[in-house]
């Protein structure tokens, strides 16, 4: 027996001997006690898998992304390396997934117009040649995103970006009546022809290596508004049609018709300008650096899904196991 505040408890004397024998303690105890054992267990191994799944439920992990800005390039026909000079409207939308507090996976579709035009060209010597272009760009990308700071904690923080992304293009230029010509078609610098073997024809869709930078900006619990910039390294240098030497002029029209001569090279267009064809192999681009895109502007992030902790977002809310109605002992 055993006294408690004055009241006599009895004691199971074997029960206590089989506890404490050891490893013969968990066989000696009834079927119900073993049961009751596994259930603790189980729910401790559940305590340690169930916050993975509440952050999930209780944060805005899942983001739609909505992008505005401006969308230019770097190339024969824009030299500079980055400016907003006959830049263009650009637009994306997607979705950005939380991985961490710091870490996340973007995908998203961007869509623009690159431009360029020898009469604003920062080179004056290229100007006579009179060359112009424009492209659609459709991109398709998939981004790791790193936040420096905890956006539940800070109300702004600096941010960087790379991935991978695949993109279309088809440069066009507009003749001296105003009509659309596009520019691949024309071979304008010998590609595919046969008398220029080592002048491979360009794909129209191709990779790129996007990556950048900017800062965010913490509106309310589910949005966020960034400022970016986001590079597109590709890998062609026809963008703009233009990137080698120039072609007999005879053989390109013999292979692809007299619209292929007038539309590689216009310096006879301008006034005072020099109608005659450059020689061949003259230099009409400069085949040793790729050409570049880029998008900069405004990206709102809507946070989708559950609350976290009062109301908020991300990675800020109080999760715990004692929320989960974890057993604090389980044994």
């Amino acid at each position: 027996m055993y006294r408690s505040q004055g009241a006599f408890i009895p004691l199971n004397i074997d029960r206590i001997r089989r506890y404490r024998s050891g490893p013969e303690s968990i066989a000696g105890t009834t079927a119900e006690t073993q049961k009751s054992i596994l259930r603790m267990r189980k729910s401790a191994l559940w305590c340690l898998l169930l916050p993975v799944f509440s952050y999930a439920q209780e944060s805005h992990r899942l983001h739609l992304t909505l992008f505005g800005g401006v969308t230019n390039y770097q190339g024969e026909l824009q030299g500079r390396a980055f400016t907003l000079n006959q830049s263009n409207l650009g637009i994306g939308a997607g979705l950005k997934y939380d991985l961490t507090p710091h870490f996340a996976i973007r995908t998203g579709i961007q869509y623009g117009t690159i431009e360029g035009s020898d009469r604003q060209n920062s080179d004056a010597k290229l100007r006579p040649r009179n060359l112009s272009f424009q492209s659609r760009i459709l991109e398709g990308n998939l981004l790791l995103e790193y936040t420096l700071f905890n956006m539940e904690d800070k109300k702004i923080s600096p941010f960087v970006f790379g991935g991978i992304a695949l993109f279309h293009f088809n440069p066009y230029a507009f003749d001296t009546l105003g009509n659309k010509v596009y520019l691949k078609p024309l071979s304008t610098e010998g590609q595919g022809l046969a008398a220029y073997p080592d002048r491979k024809e360009y794909k129209l869709t191709q990779f790129a290596i996007p990556f950048g930078g900017g800062i965010k900006f913490r509106i309310s619990d589910k949005v966020i508004l960034a400022y970016e910039i986001g590079l597109r390294k590709t890998f062609t240098d026809y963008l703009d049609d233009v990137s080698t030497r120039y072609v007999d002029p005879f053989v390109l029209a013999a292979a692809k018709g007299n619209k292929a001569v007038e539309m590689s090279y216009r310096g006879g267009e301008l006034k005072d300008g020099n109608p005659a064809y450059p020689a061949v192999d003259e230099l009409r681009g400069n085949s040793k650096t790729k050409d570049w895109y880029y998008f900069q502007g405004l990206t709102l992030t809507i946070g989708i899904g559950g609350t976290g902790k009062n109301g908020g977002s991300g990675w800020g809310g109080g999760g715990g196991r004692g929320r989960l109605g974890c057993p604090r002992n389980v044994y």
